[in-house]
């Protein structure tokens, strides 16, 4: 690879392929559609979240060249602090999904594939679930719901579990196709659950460090999960939030503005 190529490429690094694609999707502020990309590393998800190392790949726009690369952690922890404050990419893709076209998917046997490896993951797991299954082929999301008398089990703490069964589907149903498909795997309504709580959690956070005048330091969160607090707060009078340390301990800090 010479030197020239290197120039044109950013390298992202994520707990699965698909959110480092989100990654380079907000830094670089296109969708997935107009985004170029190689994947270094599809990382190891472990078994049900343990063990994980992060996936990596290396991106640029389409077309795109003279891309300048992130030499140091410093800038890297710059950019991605700005890149969690912008619209999450299920926001950007959706407002662009009127004019996105229709793919040629099968999308009935991208569901069986995804029925099957869950099937075969429950069994093994003793849990009877149920699922219920959709295929938009405009954008390519694949949705799974899955119901059952004990869910708590395949959220996990946090919802890591969940996380990582949608990443375990995401490269069982990407393993055969040339359109990548984004995967959303949800539980009783645990990711609109999740969102509100850390919603919640933003407004009372702000709330104490304008009464104590102090900064507050939140628990270490995933990307998703740092956009919903940064976005929460993204118009308060009083304080502003921005993000330190290291994935997978990253954590977004409230300070009075």
């Amino acid at each position: 690879m010479d030197e020239m190529e290197e120039m044109e490429y950013l390298q992202f690094s994520a707990k699965s392929v698909e959110d480092a694609i989100t990654e380079a999707c907000e830094q670089l502020m296109v969708t997935s559609e107009e985004l170029e990309y190689e994947v270094v590393s599809e990382g190891s998800s472990g078994f049900l979240g343990i063990a994980v190392k992060p996936a990596v790949i290396r991106a640029r726009v389409k077309g795109a060249a003279g891309t300048p690369v992130i030499t140091n952690r410093e800038n890297k922890a710059q950019v991605s602090d700005t890149a969690e404050k912008k619209p999450s990419q299920e926001v950007v893709r959706e407002e662009k999904q009127e004019n996105l076209e229709p793919s040629n998917v099968d999308g009935n046997a991208v569901i069986e594939r995804a029925k099957k490896f869950l099937n075969d993951v429950f069994a093994a797991m003793q849990l009877p679930v149920n699922m219920e299954a959709s295929y938009n082929n405009v954008g390519d999301i694949l949705s799974i719901d899955l119901e059952g008398e004990d869910m708590g089990v395949l959220i996990g703490k946090r919802g890591q579990t969940l996380d990582s069964l949608q990443y375990l589907v995401s490269l069982v149903v990407n393993r055969e196709e040339e359109v990548y498909i984004h995967v959303k795997l949800d539980t009783e309504d645990y990711r609109e659950r999740r969102k509100e709580t850390l919603e919640i959690l933003a407004r009372n956070v702000a709330y104490k460090v304008r009464k104590n005048r102090s900064s507050l330091s939140l628990e270490p969160m995933n990307p998703y999960e740092r956009r919903i607090i940064h976005a929460a707060l993204q118009n308060d009078r009083f304080v502003t939030t921005h993000s330190e340390g290291e994935d997978p301990y990253r954590r977004v800090v409230v300070t009075l503005k």
